[in-house]
């Protein structure tokens, strides 16, 4: 298992969740503003934008999408890799260190150009953000995927519905988890929008230090 069971089970708390969340919302109103209008993380965007380009014969411009959607795909394997325990057997606490990886390659990407062609940002952003869906995917019993919100809401309006009909525990502790994810990518796309029109590429510093943040808090073993 990818970091040990009680490394594994502390990516399934809620505040693990919320600030990973967060973060997601920040890149991708971050990329869309600084990078090129791509979004970096939610690839169901960039299939739209590619298929909207290539039946305009743009071709170079579809392939500013495409590259982003290849890139997610290899994160993705590379998190089933992880997800397999044969990497704990090279890099223990292999969770840790997959976490720490993306802060540098935040942090390094606020030091490229807007003038450098966005894929040199938005592609390892979008591998990054396959990593993530394909490691962090649960809040204890209950389905998430930090990079979009699109599914939370609809969980929301079922836990809602449940917590109004069986009114019971746990329906109302999915509405609050639900709720408090989808609060945190608009918080965090907020920022980012804010942030990016202030700093520009400079801006995506602060995803990094939530990630860092993220991180830290992970190796401290913050109860949920």
């Amino acid at each position: 298992m990818a970091g040990g069971p009680a490394e594994s089970e502390r990516t399934k708390t809620v505040w693990f969740a919320v600030l990973l969340t967060l973060d997601n919302g920040f890149l991708d109103a971050h990329t869309y503003i600084a990078r090129g209008g791509v979004f970096a993380n939610v690839q169901t965007a960039n299939v739209i934008f590619s298929a909207i380009h290539l039946s305009q014969q743009r071709f170079y411009t579809a392939l500013a999408h495409v590259w982003p959607l290849l890139a997610f795909i290899a994160g993705a394997l590379l998190a089933a890799h992880i997800k397999s325990g044969r990497m704990e057997r090279l890099i223990p606490h292999s969770l840790r260190w997959t976490m720490g990886f993306q802060v540098v390659v935040l942090a390094i990407i606020g030091f490229v150009p807007a003038a450098v062609d966005h894929t040199v940002a938005t592609v390892p952003i979008s591998f990054m953000a396959g990593v993530q869906i394909g490691l962090f995917r649960k809040v204890g019993e209950l389905g998430y995927l930090p990079v979009a919100t699109t599914g939370a809401l609809a969980s929301l309006m079922e836990s809602a519905y449940n917590t109004a009909v069986e009114r019971t525990p746990a329906a109302r502790h999915a509405f609050a988890v639900y709720g408090s994810l989808i609060l945190a990518f608009l918080v965090g796309a907020l920022v980012g929008a804010y942030a990016t029109e202030a700093w520009g590429v400079h801006a995506i510093w602060l995803a990094a230090g939530f990630l860092a943040a993220t991180l830290c808090l992970f190796i401290v073993e913050v109860p949920d």
